[in-house]
């Protein structure tokens, strides 16, 4: 006997405690739920369900046996689905957000190539620095950064963040380059919203404060004062990554560099993942990564 036959059966009358509400859910006739059920006690040589006119409920065994049986029917539709999900195309609109410095550099061309790519797909981004409930907004994808912390939700780490420290050969030429951290006291430093830098020094981290001429929240705003001459900045390496190329900006103080934080693509605790989630992470994975 085929050891999947009346199992289906079996827990849709333990779920809904009626042999007619099953059969209405599977669409069949509650004579056949009935016939499937009975086979499936003799089969175990087991009551499984305590009858009365009235109500349709477990006996110990069917408890224990419902327990068993509800996980593996739930893993034979998800594999289902999933192969399902892999025959069908990417389309449709997928909503997500982005924090607005990274997503404006990074995100959004990756994002532009991907629309290009696929022209069944649409997009509705969200650019902002507040973490949104990705459930209330009904979003289906958020790219975060930084140090994940455990959630309903779940993530795959597409990249990395580094912060650099840097400033322009013109300024380094006029003051000097600093060699530990305590000589940033005595240079002008281009400061962001906080009012230290992170660094790690002998295997510790450690925030050094640091003073200077110009605050501002706007990182392009940083590194163009940077490249003018007038200081010494900390900035994530997407900011500085091409003028650091060119030579124009010059690394400092690499060795007390910090840890460097994930770029994690965040999505909803669903069973699997629908192909237009699931191509766009492994999309931004690829060119993020590379």
């Amino acid at each position: 006997m085929n050891k999947w036959e009346g199992v289906t059966e079996f827990v849709t009358v333990a779920e809904h405690g009626s042999f007619t509400k099953a059969a209405q859910q599977l669409k069949v006739s509650v004579a056949h739920i009935s016939r499937q059920v009975s086979a499936l006690e003799g089969r175990l040589d087991a009551i499984l369900f305590y009858r009365t006119t009235r109500r349709v409920s477990l006996t110990e065994l069917g408890e224990i046996y419902y327990q068993r049986c509800r996980p593996l029917l739930e893993a034979l539709d998800e594999a289902e689905d999933a192969i399902s999900d892999m025959q069908e195309t990417a389309k449709g609109r997928l909503r997500l957000t982005a924090p607005v410095a990274f997503g404006e550099l990074k995100i959004v061309p990756i994002l532009n190539s991907l629309l290009a790519d696929f022209p069944d797909l649409d997009l509705d981004l969200n650019l902002t620095n507040r973490q949104l409930d990705l459930v209330s907004e009904g979003l289906d994808l958020a790219i975060r950064v930084g140090h994940m912390e455990s959630s309903r939700l779940k993530a795959k780490k597409l990249s990395e963040r580094h912060l650099i420290t840097c400033a322009s050969p013109a300024y380094l030429k006029t003051y000097g380059e600093p060699y530990s951290l305590s000589e940033l006291a005595h240079h002008s430093c281009l400061l962001g919203t906080l009012d230290y830098w992170r660094y790690r020094e002998s295997g510790q981290a450690t925030n050094v404060k640091v003073t200077g001429r110009m605050r501002c929240n706007n990182g392009p705003a940083l590194v163009e004062a940077c490249l003018a001459g007038f200081g010494i900045v900390q900035l994530p390496d997407y900011y500085v990554a091409d003028a650091l190329q060119d030579g124009k900006l010059t690394p400092l103080l690499s060795r007390f560099a910090p840890v460097s934080e994930g770029v994690w693509a965040v999505y909803p605790q669903n069973r699997h993942l629908s192909p237009k989630v699931r191509l766009v992470v492994d999309y931004m994975a690829k060119h993020l990564g590379g």
